[in-house]
């Protein structure tokens, strides 16, 4: 595990030792790139394959030495991150260093001689309490651990997932339907690609042993199902329909990629402008920056009925500036924005965006240097509730099994993935 910094924080080894030296190749091809989650997530030293994922400001490496199969190794990987949060709350450098002990307890756990063994987060914290206070004092003043003595129930069951003995007074399931959209706008406004993947997100808190069957209105505009291991896949492959038992507590149920014909119609549009002043060197002295960003009266958001218009929240836009620009002076119409000198980046927090209106960042930049061969694209983020692209939606969630009525809860969210506009 390697922070933004190239500092290796956690580092373990199975079967054989790897030298550190395939960090410092990873590193060298990581600073080629300025956005760090463009780094290709396969590398070849000559020796070992360097796989990677990013999450947040850390990178988590695998070194591969045979041929084995790259997806399963990220999936591998994404699921150390999953953990790594669901136990300490983020996936940081601070994070780890302050939990060294646990963090490589898991490790231990989740792999085996190379292989992946106990990746479950209820299995995991049956054999390792996740720290709280009064475990870290115990552990401080009389050595306590935190590992278990006695191997959890469900590692040995055919559900490694649930719980055994599992009791709530209130049986309650809720579900989130989470869509995102990654598109590229031109400078003109028109969407040049566009693509919208979803997740289906689930908090369950029932008791026993639930069996639960969840149906959608319009399964076919989904495609390329991935599931959570609960789920019979044959049963969704020939009714289309969910079938599981759930874990217990928050899990990802599936994912899946939304089937669009045309490019997605964004709910707001954004149109950066950047403009140059030449000195008498021929080189670039100062420079003007405009962006209007508002909302748009139609866009492929389907929102069910009775939920009223559309509100677009939690705008941020990121704008990159060259690097010839020394300083920048910004103001914004709406919400705030800071620039960063030291990495030339400002951010613009604009918040919920005006329904009836515009809001505006101008600014002035001072420069030096030759005229920037071209400007970077800014990235805009944004969340609509009660909303989807695809038009999902749950058309019933059964219980089988169990004799209780639980509460049933269902959500709707789209939120913008890798959205870039280009600046003109």
């Amino acid at each position: 595990m390697v922070a933004s910094s190239g500092e290796i924080v956690i580092e373990k080894h199975w079967r054989e030792v790897t030298p550190r030296s395939v960090c410092d190749f990873f590193w060298d091809e990581a600073n080629l790139h300025e956005d760090r989650r463009n780094v290709p997530p396969i590398l070849f030293t000559g020796d070992v394959y360097l796989i990677s994922v990013l999450r947040g400001d850390l990178f988590l490496i695998a070194t591969v030495k045979e041929e084995y199969p790259p997806l399963l190794v990220i999936e591998f990987l994404h699921r150390v991150a999953d953990i790594i949060h669901d136990y300490f709350g983020s996936v940081e450098e601070n994070t780890l260093k302050e939990n060294f002990s646990t963090v490589y307890q898991l490790l231990e756990e989740m792999m085996d001689n190379g292989f992946p063994l106990t990746t479950e987060p209820n299995a995991l914290k049956a054999m390792i309490r996740p720290p709280s206070m009064i475990s870290k004092i115990a552990e401080a003043t009389i050595g306590a651990s935190g590992v278990s003595e006695t191997l959890p129930e469900g590692t040995v069951s055919n559900m490694p997932w649930r719980k055994t003995g599992v009791r709530y007074s209130q049986n309650e399931i809720y579900v989130d339907i989470i869509e995102e959209v990654d598109a590229i706008v031109d400078v003109n406004g028109q969407v040049v690609s566009s693509e919208v993947t979803g997740l289906v997100h689930c908090n369950s808190m029932l008791s026993g042993l639930p069996d639960l069957t969840l149906a959608f209105v319009d399964p076919d505009v989904i495609d390329d199902c991935s599931f959570h291991p609960c789920v019979r896949y044959n049963r969704y492959d020939r009714d289309r329909v969910v079938s599981f038992v759930p874990p217990d507590g928050m899990f990802e149920l599936m994912c899946y990629r939304v089937r669009t014909h045309t490019h997605v119609a964004p709910p707001l549009y954004a149109t950066p402008q950047l403009s140059y002043e030449i000195g008498p060197a021929g080189t670039v002295v100062a420079g003007r920056v405009s962006l209007l960003i508002g909302s748009k009266p139609s866009s492929s958001l389907k929102i069910p009925p009775r939920k009223g218009p559309i509100a677009v929240e939690e705008v941020v836009i990121t704008m990159p500036f060259p690097k010839s620009v020394r300083t920048a002076n910004l103001s914004a119409s709406h919400g705030t924005i800071l620039y960063d000198e030291a990495t030339k980046v400002a951010r613009w927090n604009l918040g919920t965006l005006p329904r009836d209106g515009q809001a505006q960042c101008t600014g002035s930049l001072v420069m030096s240097g030759p005229r920037p061969e071209e400007s970077p694209p800014i990235e805009v983020f944004w969340k609509v509730p009660n909303a989807t692209i695809s038009g999902v939606a749950v058309a019933s969630l059964q219980l089988v099994s169990e004799t209780y009525r639980p509460y049933k809860g269902v959500r709707t969210l789209t939120r913008a993935g890798r959205y870039h506009v280009r600046t003109s």
